[in-house]
C-alpha cells in the first residue's frame, strides 16, 4: 500500500486529496487548490468559443503555456496581469508548481448596508478565470459554472479515505473515565469502542445485548464512516441522476440531457453494464502491467546477481594480475600498481552502472506497483459514475506504463566480464609498455566540421577520435561518392586525421564519410557530410554570393522518440501533445543557406518553433528553451524570438495550414533571418553566430510539417562579403 500513496497527494499541496475535481485532462486537483491556481484573464482576448467547463467535453481548446504572453504586455510571456477588480495594483503570486495564482480580495463594504456574510461562502470567482493543468500544464477558461463545473472524483475520495484509515492511530476506548485504553471491538448497533474491562462492564455478552455485532476496531471505524452508494446527480440538471453513459462523449448523462438534445444523437448505454465494461477492461489491462511487473522484480534479482558476480570476477581478475606482476622483476612492481588503478576504475565503473540501472528500475517499479495498487483500489468502489470519469484514464495510464516496460528497459546495460585481457609476455627491457590489450574496434571518428571546406573543385576534410575512446586506432579509411548520388569509394586510407582532395567535379554536391580500424577489424561510418563544390570558372567570393544549395532531410537518428517520420524523412509530425525536437542531417558552419517548410496541418493553434541549434540541443522541450538552440516560434496569430528561455521581438503575423516559413542562415555576416509566406517576419532575429549548426524544428502533435531544401536565395536579400575560405553544408 505504500508504493500507492503518490497516487493520493494532490500535485499542488503535496498532501492527500481533499474534494478532489477531474479536470477534462483527466488530472485530478484538490478543490481548494483549484481555487489558488486561477489565473484571470482579459475579456478582449478570451473568445466565447473557447470557453469550456469540467463537464466532460472531450474535444476542448488546450490554451498552450507559451501563449501566457497572450495576457501580459511583457515580450517574455510571463508577469502579472494587473486586471483584477479587488486589487488591481497586487501582483499575482506564485503556486508550487509555478503557476500564477490569484492574489487574496479584499471585499469593498457594501454602501449603507450591513449584511452578515453567510458562513462557509467562498469568493466569488472572476469572470474570465483560466485554470492549468499541474500535471500536463494544459489550460482551460472556465465558463460561468466556474469549478463547480468540474466532476468530483468520488472514487478517489473514497480511496485516500481508505488509506488514511489504514494508517491512523490505535483507537481508544470511548467509556474509560480516566486515561483512555486501546479499543479492542467495537459494536455496530452501539456505535461505540470499547475496551475489554468496559466491554464486560457495559456490555455484557447476554440479554438484548447478545443479538449485537462486534468487530474490531478498524473495521468499525470503516463501517462508522461507509455509506450506501450515492445515487450521482448530474452536474448540468441537479435534480436527475445519472442513468446512462453517453459513448461519443465518454460521461455519464441523465434523461434530460438526452431530453434536451445535448446528447440526444449520440450512442448511450446503460449506466451499470458499461461500469461493469470499463472494470473488466481495467482488469484486463492490469494483468499485463502485472506481468511486467514480475519481469521487473525477476530482473532486479538478476542485477543484483550481476552485482555479485562484477565483485567476484573483480577479485579474481585482480588476484590474477597481482600473480602476473609479481612473477616480473621490480621494474615491474612499479607498473603494477597502475595496471591495479586500471582494472579498478573499470570495476568501479561496471558497479556504478548497474547499481544506477538498480536504482532507476526499483524507482519504475515502485511506481508500477503503487499505480496497480491503486487500480485495484478503484476496481472495489461500486461507484459506477465515479469509476466511468476515471476508469479511461486509469486504462490509458496503466498501458502506458506497461509500454514504457520495453525490451530495452529490462536488459543489463553492464556484462558481468571484463574485457581487458594481460600480455605476459614482452621482455624486461620493455617493461614500462606493459598496457592491457584493447579487444574491441575503434569507435566512429568524429568530423570536425571548422576545419572543413570547399574550395573551386577540391574538398579538405578533417576528423578526430572520440574525446572518451581509448581505443587504438592503426588507421582511417575515407570514402566519397561520385558527386551524383552513387556509391562510395574509398580515396584515403592512412594514420592521417586531415585529407585534401582534388579533382571533384565543379557544381557537385559529394557526400563523405570515414571509419578507423585497428587489428580487431574495421569501426563503424561517422556521419555522413555533404558537401558543395565551386560553380565553374568562379572564383570563391563569387561562390559565397550565390549561395550553398544543400540538400538534405530530418535526420530519425537523433530526434526525440515521439516523432514520426514519412515522405523519406521530409515530412515529420509528433504523437505527444508536448513539445519535442528534431533536427536535419546535414551540419552548417559557412556559407550562405536557406530552406523552407511548408505547414501540412495545423490544429488547435499550437506554438511550433523553427531555427538551428548545437548538436547537443534539449530534445523534449521547445526550441529555444535553453542555450543551444535559436528559434522562432509562431502562433495563428504572431511570432517570438527564443533563444536561453528568452522571448523577443514580438511580431504580428502568424500561421495557418498551408504556410510557408523560411529560415535564412548567412555566416558571412553571421546572422539568422526567418520568413512567412515569403515575407520577412520581424527584424534579424539572432546575430554574431558562429560555430556549427543544425536545422531544427519543435512541434507537437497538432502539426505536421514538411521540409524544402536545395532552394535559392530570396531575392530580396543581398549577401555580405564572401569568405575567401569557401562554405560547407
Amino acid at each position: 500500500m505504500d508504493e500507492m500513496e503518490e497516487e493520493l497527494k494532490c500535485p499542488v499541496c503535496g498532501s492527500f486529496f481533499r474534494e478532489p475535481i477531474i479536470l477534462p485532462c483527466s488530472h485530478n486537483i484538490c478543490l481548494a487548490c483549484a481555487r489558488n491556481i486561477l489565473v484571470q484573464t482579459p475579456d478582449a482576448e478570451s473568445p466565447q468559443s473557447s470557453r469550456a467547463s469540467g463537464s466532460g467535453v472531450s474535444d476542448y481548446d488546450y490554451l498552450d503555456l507559451d501563449k501566457m504572453s497572450l495576457y501580459s504586455e511583457a515580450d517574455s510571456g510571463y508577469g502579472s496581469y494587473g486586471g483584477f477588480v479587488s486589487a488591481p495594483t497586487t501582483p499575482c503570486q506564485k503556486s508550487p508548481n509555478g503557476v500564477r495564482v490569484f492574489p487574496p480580495t479584499v471585499p469593498q463594504p457594501p454602501p449603507q448596508q450591513h449584511l452578515l456574510p453567510q458562513p462557509g461562502s467562498l469568493p466569488p470567482i472572476p469572470r474570465n478565470s483560466c485554470i492549468t493543468c499541474p500535471q500536463c500544464h494544459r489550460s482551460l477558461i472556465l465558463d460561468d459554472r466556474g469549478l463547480r463545473g468540474f466532476p468530483k472524483n468520488r472514487v478517489l475520495e473514497g480511496v485516500v479515505d481508505r488509506y488514511q484509515q489504514s494508517k491512523a492511530a490505535a483507537l481508544k476506548c470511548q467509556l474509560c473515565e480516566k486515561s483512555p485504553k486501546e479499543a479492542t471491538v467495537m459494536c455496530e448497533q452501539c456505535d461505540v469502542f470499547y475496551c475489554d474491562p468496559c466491554r464486560l462492564r457495559c456490555h455484557p455478552p447476554r440479554g438484548p445485548l447478545a443479538k449485537h455485532r462486534l468487530v474490531p476496531p478498524a473495521q468499525g471505524r470503516i463501517s462508522r464512516r461507509a455509506s450506501p452508494r450515492k445515487i450521482s446527480t448530474c452536474t448540468d440538471h441537479e435534480l436527475e441522476n445519472l442513468s446512462m453513459y453517453c459513448v461519443q462523449c465518454k460521461m455519464p448523462v441523465c434523461y434530460q440531457c438526452l431530453e434536451e438534445g445535448k446528447h440526444g444523437t449520440h450512442e448511450v448505454k446503460a449506466l451499470g453494464a458499461m461500469w461493469k465494461l470499463h472494470k473488466g477492461q481495467l482488469s484486463q489491462a492490469l494483468n499485463g502491467l502485472s506481468d511486467r511487473a514480475t519481469e521487473a522484480k525477476e530482473f532486479l534479482v538478476q542485477l543484483r546477481n550481476m552485482v555479485q558476480h562484477i565483485q567476484e570476477n573483480g577479485v579474481e581478475f585482480e588476484a590474477c594480475l597481482v600473480a602476473q606482476c609479481d612473477a616480473l622483476i621490480d621494474a615491474l612492481n612499479r607498473r603494477k600498481a597502475q595496471l591495479l588503478a586500471r582494472v579498478n576504475k573499470e570495476h568501479e565503473h561496471k558497479l556504478k552502472v548497474v547499481r544506477d540501472q538498480i536504482s532507476h528500475c526499483t524507482v519504475k517499479l515502485r511506481q508500477t506497483t503503487g499505480l496497480m495498487e491503486y487500480c485495484l483500489e478503484v476496481i472495489k468502489e461500486n461507484d459506477p459514475s465515479g469509476f466511468l470519469q476515471i476508469s479511461d484514464a486509469l486504462i490509458r495510464r496503466v498501458h502506458m506504463t506497461e509500454s514504457q516496460w520495453g525490451k530495452g528497459t529490462l536488459t543489463p546495460r553492464m556484462t558481468s566480464d571484463f574485457d581487458l585481457t594481460l600480455d605476459s609476455g614482452p621482455l624486461l627491457q620493455t617493461i614500462h609498455q606493459l598496457d592491457f590489450v584493447q579487444m574491441k574496434v575503434p569507435a566512429a571518428p568524429m568530423l570536425q566540421l571548422e576545419e572543413c571546406c570547399t574550395q573551386n573543385n577540391s574538398a579538405t576534410l578533417s576528423w578526430k577520435q572520440p574525446p572518451l575512446s581509448t581505443i587504438t586506432v592503426d588507421g582511417y579509411i575515407l570514402e566519397l561518392d561520385d558527386g551524383n548520388g552513387g556509391p562510395f569509394r574509398e580515396v584515403y586510407v592512412g594514420t592521417e586525421t586531415i585529407c585534401t582532395v582534388d579533382g571533384l567535379h565543379f557544381n557537385s554536391t559529394y557526400k563523405s564519410r570515414v571509419k578507423a580500424f585497428n587489428a580487431s577489424g574495421v569501426g563503424q561510418y561517422s556521419k555522413t557530410l555533404i558537401m558543395q563544390t565551386s560553380e565553374t570558372g568562379l572564383p570563391p567570393c563569387d561562390i559565397q554570393s550565390i549561395g550553398t544549395v544543400a540538400w538534405f532531410t530530418f535526420d530519425p537518428a537523433s530526434a526525440h522518440p515521439d516523432i514520426i517520420f514519412s515522405n523519406d524523412n521530409l515530412t515529420v509530425t509528433c504523437n505527444s501533445y508536448d513539445d519535442r525536437v528534431v533536427m536535419g542531417n546535414t551540419a552548417f558552419s559557412r556559407g550562405l543557406h536557406y530552406w523552407e517548410m511548408t505547414v501540412d496541418r495545423y490544429d488547435n493553434h499550437p506554438d511550433p518553433a523553427f531555427g538551428i541549434a548545437r548538436g547537443d540541443v534539449l530534445k523534449d522541450v521547445m526550441l529555444g528553451k535553453d542555450d543551444k538552440a535559436w528559434a522562432m516560434y509562431v502562433d495563428n496569430n504572431r511570432s517570438w524570438f527564443m533563444h536561453n528561455n528568452s522571448h523577443t521581438n514580438r511580431t504580428d503575423g502568424g500561421i495557418s495550414k498551408g504556410s510557408t516559413i523560411g529560415v535564412l542562415l548567412d555566416f558571412t555576416r553571421r546572422i539568422l533571418i526567418f520568413l512567412i509566406n515569403d515575407e520577412q517576419q520581424g527584424p534579424v532575429a539572432f546575430e554574431g553566430l558562429e560555430g556549427v549548426y543544425y536545422p531544427a524544428i519543435s512541434l507537437n502533435r497538432n502539426v505536421q510539417v514538411t521540409l524544402h531544401t536545395g532552394l535559392p536565395i530570396p531575392d530580396f536579400y543581398t549577401p555580405g562579403e564572401a569568405d575567401p575560405t569557401g562554405s560547407v553544408c
